[in-house]
Protein backbone atom coordinates (compact mmCIF):
# COMPACT_ATOMS: atom_id res chain seq x y z
CA UNK A 1 0.00 0.00 0.00
CA UNK A 2 1.07 3.69 -0.35
CA UNK A 3 2.75 5.40 2.73
CA UNK A 4 -0.47 7.57 3.48
CA UNK A 5 -2.93 4.27 3.20
CA UNK A 6 -0.36 2.45 5.86
CA UNK A 7 -0.89 5.60 7.94
CA UNK A 8 -4.23 5.58 8.03
CA UNK A 9 -4.53 1.76 8.85
CA UNK A 10 -2.74 2.58 11.61
CA UNK A 11 -4.72 5.22 12.92
CA UNK A 12 -7.36 3.39 12.65
CA UNK A 13 -5.78 0.32 14.71
CA UNK A 14 -4.55 3.02 16.95
CA UNK A 15 -8.06 4.30 17.70
CA UNK A 16 -9.42 0.86 18.47
CA UNK A 17 -7.00 0.00 20.91
CA UNK A 18 -8.07 2.91 22.34
CA UNK A 19 -11.01 2.88 22.22
CA UNK A 20 -10.63 -1.03 24.02
CA UNK A 21 -8.39 0.51 26.86
CA UNK A 22 -10.78 2.82 27.52
CA UNK A 23 -13.97 0.71 27.58
CA UNK A 24 -12.45 -2.20 29.77
CA UNK A 25 -11.04 0.83 32.40
CA UNK A 26 -14.63 1.81 32.39
CA UNK A 27 -15.38 -1.45 33.20
CA UNK A 28 -12.96 -2.46 35.61
CA UNK A 29 -13.51 0.80 37.52
CA UNK A 30 -17.31 -0.95 38.38
CA UNK A 31 -14.61 -3.78 40.58
CA UNK A 32 -12.81 -1.54 42.18
CA UNK A 33 -13.01 -3.00 45.54
CA UNK A 34 -12.68 -6.48 44.37
CA UNK A 35 -9.34 -5.15 42.09
CA UNK A 36 -8.33 -3.53 45.44
CA UNK A 37 -8.60 -6.48 47.73
CA UNK A 38 -6.72 -8.52 45.21
CA UNK A 39 -3.77 -5.88 45.24
CA UNK A 40 -3.87 -5.80 49.65
CA UNK A 41 -4.25 -9.35 49.69
CA UNK A 42 -0.55 -10.67 49.71
CA UNK A 43 -0.31 -7.19 52.45
CA UNK A 44 -2.64 -8.40 54.51
CA UNK A 45 -1.21 -12.40 54.50
CA UNK A 46 1.92 -10.86 55.32
CA UNK A 47 0.65 -8.95 58.06
CA UNK A 48 -1.35 -11.57 59.56
CA UNK A 49 1.86 -13.85 59.31
CA UNK A 50 3.78 -11.19 61.46
CA UNK A 51 1.51 -10.75 63.81
CA UNK A 52 1.11 -14.47 64.57
CA UNK A 53 4.13 -14.82 64.72
CA UNK A 54 4.65 -12.20 67.81
CA UNK A 55 6.01 -9.62 65.96
CA UNK A 56 3.64 -6.43 67.01
CA UNK A 57 4.47 -4.53 63.49
CA UNK A 58 2.76 -1.35 63.08
CA UNK A 59 2.31 -1.05 58.96
CA UNK A 60 -0.75 0.15 57.26
CA UNK A 61 -1.29 1.39 53.87
CA UNK A 62 -2.71 4.60 53.17
CA UNK A 63 -3.70 7.80 51.19
CA UNK A 64 -1.03 10.88 51.65
CA UNK A 65 -3.36 13.58 50.38
CA UNK A 66 -7.34 13.87 49.61
CA UNK A 67 -6.91 13.56 45.88
CA UNK A 68 -5.09 10.09 46.08
CA UNK A 69 -8.04 7.71 46.47
CA UNK A 70 -9.21 9.17 43.32
CA UNK A 71 -6.30 8.87 41.50
CA UNK A 72 -5.11 5.94 42.85
CA UNK A 73 -8.74 4.05 41.21
CA UNK A 74 -7.92 5.94 38.20
CA UNK A 75 -4.63 4.16 38.25
CA UNK A 76 -5.85 0.75 39.71
CA UNK A 77 -8.45 0.50 36.71
CA UNK A 78 -6.33 1.94 33.85
CA UNK A 79 -3.78 -1.38 34.79
CA UNK A 80 -6.62 -3.59 35.01
CA UNK A 81 -7.88 -2.07 31.60
CA UNK A 82 -4.93 -3.11 29.78
CA UNK A 83 -4.98 -6.46 31.12
CA UNK A 84 -8.73 -7.10 30.09
CA UNK A 85 -8.16 -5.12 26.75
CA UNK A 86 -4.88 -6.86 25.75
CA UNK A 87 -6.45 -9.48 23.13
CA UNK A 88 -8.12 -6.55 21.29
CA UNK A 89 -4.44 -4.34 21.08
CA UNK A 90 -2.60 -7.13 20.19
CA UNK A 91 -4.85 -8.54 17.57
CA UNK A 92 -4.22 -4.84 16.26
CA UNK A 93 -0.66 -4.60 16.74
CA UNK A 94 -0.56 -8.41 14.77
CA UNK A 95 -2.80 -7.22 12.08
CA UNK A 96 -0.94 -4.68 11.34
CA UNK A 97 2.40 -5.87 10.76
CA UNK A 98 1.06 -9.65 9.63
CA UNK A 99 0.92 -8.53 5.90
CA UNK A 100 4.74 -7.61 5.61
CA UNK A 101 5.65 -11.46 7.25
CA UNK A 102 6.14 -14.48 4.95
CA UNK A 103 3.82 -17.31 5.62
CA UNK A 104 6.20 -19.18 7.49
CA UNK A 105 7.42 -15.77 9.49
CA UNK A 106 3.44 -15.45 10.39
CA UNK A 107 3.37 -19.79 11.72
CA UNK A 108 6.62 -19.14 13.83
CA UNK A 109 5.59 -15.54 15.09
CA UNK A 110 1.51 -17.64 16.28
CA UNK A 111 3.90 -20.37 18.01
CA UNK A 112 6.17 -17.85 19.88
CA UNK A 113 2.93 -16.10 20.99
CA UNK A 114 0.78 -19.55 22.38
CA UNK A 115 4.50 -20.45 23.99
CA UNK A 116 5.33 -16.59 25.62
CA UNK A 117 1.68 -15.98 26.71
CA UNK A 118 1.05 -18.93 28.79
CA UNK A 119 4.59 -18.58 30.22
CA UNK A 120 3.99 -14.96 31.08
CA UNK A 121 0.75 -15.45 32.61
CA UNK A 122 2.78 -18.44 34.92
CA UNK A 123 5.36 -16.38 36.14
CA UNK A 124 2.62 -13.11 37.01
CA UNK A 125 1.22 -15.90 38.91
CA UNK A 126 3.95 -17.35 40.78
CA UNK A 127 5.27 -13.55 41.91
CA UNK A 128 1.50 -13.15 43.00
CA UNK A 129 1.95 -16.17 44.60
CA UNK A 130 5.50 -15.48 46.81
CA UNK A 131 4.87 -11.82 47.14
CA UNK A 132 3.47 -11.96 51.14
CA UNK A 133 6.75 -14.01 52.00
CA UNK A 134 8.70 -11.14 50.71
CA UNK A 135 7.19 -8.41 51.97
CA UNK A 136 6.84 -10.02 55.25
CA UNK A 137 10.62 -10.28 55.88
CA UNK A 138 10.37 -6.59 54.69
CA UNK A 139 8.46 -5.15 57.20
CA UNK A 140 9.41 -7.75 59.90
CA UNK A 141 12.77 -5.01 59.64
CA UNK A 142 10.36 -2.19 61.61
CA UNK A 143 11.66 -1.61 64.51
CA UNK A 144 9.00 -1.34 67.87
CA UNK A 145 7.17 1.11 68.27
CA UNK A 146 7.70 2.40 64.68
CA UNK A 147 4.74 2.61 62.43
CA UNK A 148 5.35 1.89 59.14
CA UNK A 149 3.11 3.86 56.87
CA UNK A 150 3.15 2.89 53.01
CA UNK A 151 1.17 4.66 50.13
CA UNK A 152 -1.04 2.79 47.88
CA UNK A 153 -0.01 3.86 44.87
CA UNK A 154 4.11 3.21 45.80
CA UNK A 155 2.48 -0.35 46.85
CA UNK A 156 0.77 -0.77 43.67
CA UNK A 157 4.01 0.28 41.82
CA UNK A 158 6.11 -2.13 43.68
CA UNK A 159 3.77 -4.89 43.30
CA UNK A 160 3.87 -4.45 39.60
CA UNK A 161 7.68 -4.16 39.46
CA UNK A 162 7.49 -7.61 41.12
CA UNK A 163 5.44 -9.26 39.47
CA UNK A 164 6.73 -8.16 36.40
CA UNK A 165 9.85 -9.24 37.08
CA UNK A 166 8.85 -13.02 37.57
CA UNK A 167 6.50 -12.40 34.26
CA UNK A 168 9.66 -11.40 32.25
CA UNK A 169 12.09 -14.17 33.52
CA UNK A 170 10.04 -17.20 32.99
CA UNK A 171 10.32 -15.59 29.27
CA UNK A 172 14.49 -15.98 29.29
CA UNK A 173 14.43 -19.60 28.17
CA UNK A 174 11.91 -18.90 24.97
CA UNK A 175 14.54 -16.28 23.70
CA UNK A 176 16.93 -18.83 24.51
CA UNK A 177 15.09 -21.10 22.04
CA UNK A 178 14.56 -18.58 19.37
CA UNK A 179 18.49 -17.78 19.58
CA UNK A 180 18.89 -21.58 19.03
CA UNK A 181 16.25 -21.16 15.85
CA UNK A 182 18.41 -18.21 14.59
CA UNK A 183 22.00 -20.49 14.68
CA UNK A 184 23.29 -17.60 17.13
CA UNK A 185 23.45 -20.37 19.95
CA UNK A 186 23.86 -23.91 19.35
CA UNK A 187 22.92 -26.55 21.80
CA UNK A 188 27.23 -27.40 22.51
CA UNK A 189 27.60 -24.11 23.39
CA UNK A 190 24.81 -24.31 25.74
CA UNK A 191 26.12 -26.99 27.63
CA UNK A 192 29.35 -25.66 27.90
CA UNK A 193 28.09 -22.99 29.79
CA UNK A 194 25.35 -24.89 31.55
CA UNK A 195 26.72 -23.98 34.50
CA UNK A 196 27.68 -20.82 34.60
CA UNK A 197 23.94 -19.89 33.32
CA UNK A 198 23.16 -21.42 36.29
CA UNK A 199 24.68 -19.72 38.56
CA UNK A 200 24.52 -16.20 37.19
CA UNK A 201 20.26 -17.29 37.17
CA UNK A 202 20.22 -17.58 40.89
CA UNK A 203 22.03 -14.40 41.20
CA UNK A 204 19.74 -12.57 38.97
CA UNK A 205 17.16 -14.43 41.06
CA UNK A 206 18.79 -12.96 44.41
CA UNK A 207 19.18 -9.33 42.61
CA UNK A 208 16.04 -8.96 40.95
CA UNK A 209 13.39 -10.33 44.18
CA UNK A 210 12.76 -7.36 46.56
CA UNK A 211 13.54 -9.75 50.03
CA UNK A 212 17.16 -11.58 51.30
CA UNK A 213 15.44 -14.72 51.92
CA UNK A 214 16.38 -17.94 49.87
CA UNK A 215 12.61 -18.81 49.34
CA UNK A 216 11.46 -16.30 47.37
CA UNK A 217 14.92 -16.17 45.69
CA UNK A 218 14.38 -19.96 44.65
CA UNK A 219 10.67 -19.30 43.83
CA UNK A 220 12.23 -17.13 40.97
CA UNK A 221 15.47 -18.93 40.40
CA UNK A 222 14.67 -22.80 40.49
CA UNK A 223 11.85 -22.64 37.56
CA UNK A 224 14.13 -20.69 35.78
CA UNK A 225 16.49 -23.04 36.07
CA UNK A 226 14.02 -25.78 34.47
CA UNK A 227 12.75 -23.83 32.18
CA UNK A 228 16.56 -23.47 31.00
CA UNK A 229 17.03 -27.24 30.66
CA UNK A 230 14.18 -27.74 28.61
CA UNK A 231 15.07 -24.79 26.30
CA UNK A 232 18.54 -26.85 26.14
CA UNK A 233 16.93 -30.01 25.51
CA UNK A 234 14.70 -28.45 23.10
CA UNK A 235 17.85 -26.73 21.11
CA UNK A 236 19.37 -29.83 20.89
CA UNK A 237 16.39 -31.54 18.77
CA UNK A 238 16.64 -28.41 16.52
CA UNK A 239 20.05 -28.56 16.25
CA UNK A 240 19.98 -32.01 15.02
CA UNK A 241 17.18 -31.59 12.87
CA UNK A 242 19.21 -28.88 11.13
CA UNK A 243 22.32 -31.34 10.89
CA UNK A 244 20.39 -34.17 9.63
CA UNK A 245 19.10 -31.50 6.54
CA UNK A 246 22.93 -30.16 5.89
CA UNK A 247 23.86 -33.80 5.49
CA UNK A 248 20.70 -34.67 2.93
CA UNK A 249 21.81 -31.38 1.00
CA UNK A 250 25.76 -32.26 0.97
CA UNK A 251 26.19 -29.56 3.35
CA UNK A 252 27.29 -31.10 6.29
CA UNK A 253 30.76 -29.32 7.96
CA UNK A 254 30.57 -26.51 5.31
CA UNK A 255 30.27 -23.28 7.32
CA UNK A 256 27.36 -20.89 6.13
CA UNK A 257 30.73 -18.30 4.60
CA UNK A 258 31.81 -21.53 2.60
CA UNK A 259 28.71 -22.14 0.46
CA UNK A 260 29.44 -20.99 -2.59
CA UNK A 261 26.30 -21.54 -4.36
CA UNK A 262 23.15 -19.92 -2.50
CA UNK A 263 19.68 -20.30 -4.35
CA UNK A 264 17.32 -18.21 -3.74
CA UNK A 265 13.87 -19.36 -4.34
CA UNK A 266 10.67 -18.11 -3.37
CA UNK A 267 8.84 -20.37 -0.52
CA UNK A 268 6.03 -21.94 -1.71
CA UNK A 269 3.88 -21.11 1.40
CA UNK A 270 4.90 -17.55 0.57
CA UNK A 271 1.99 -15.49 -1.03
CA UNK A 272 4.07 -12.16 -1.27
CA UNK A 273 5.69 -11.55 -4.90
CA UNK A 274 9.15 -12.82 -5.03
CA UNK A 275 11.92 -10.27 -5.77
CA UNK A 276 14.69 -12.70 -5.07
CA UNK A 277 15.84 -13.01 -8.34
CA UNK A 278 19.42 -11.58 -10.32
CA UNK A 279 19.14 -8.43 -11.71
CA UNK A 280 18.65 -9.23 -15.52
CA UNK A 281 17.38 -12.86 -14.85
CA UNK A 282 13.88 -14.25 -16.47
CA UNK A 283 11.11 -15.39 -14.04
CA UNK A 284 12.20 -18.55 -14.96
CA UNK A 285 15.19 -19.02 -13.58
CA UNK A 286 17.69 -18.93 -16.24
CA UNK A 287 19.57 -15.35 -17.80
CA UNK A 288 18.92 -14.26 -21.18
CA UNK A 289 21.33 -15.37 -23.87
CA UNK A 290 24.07 -12.69 -24.32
Amino acid sequence: MPLAEHLRELRDRLLKAVLAIVAATIFAAFFYDQLLDLLTGPWERAIDNLRDSGHPVQAELTFPGIAEPFTFALKISLVAGLVLSSPVWLYQIWTFIVPAMHRNERRWTLLFCAIAGPLFIIGFVTGYYVLPKGIELLISFTPEGVSNLNSLSDYLGFVLRILLVFAVAFEIPLFVILLNGMGAVSAKQLAAARAWIIVGTFVFAALATPSTDPITMLFLALPMTVLFLIAEVVAMIVDRRRAKRDEALGLAGVADDERSEILLTQDPDDDRPSDLHDEGEEPGGSRPAP
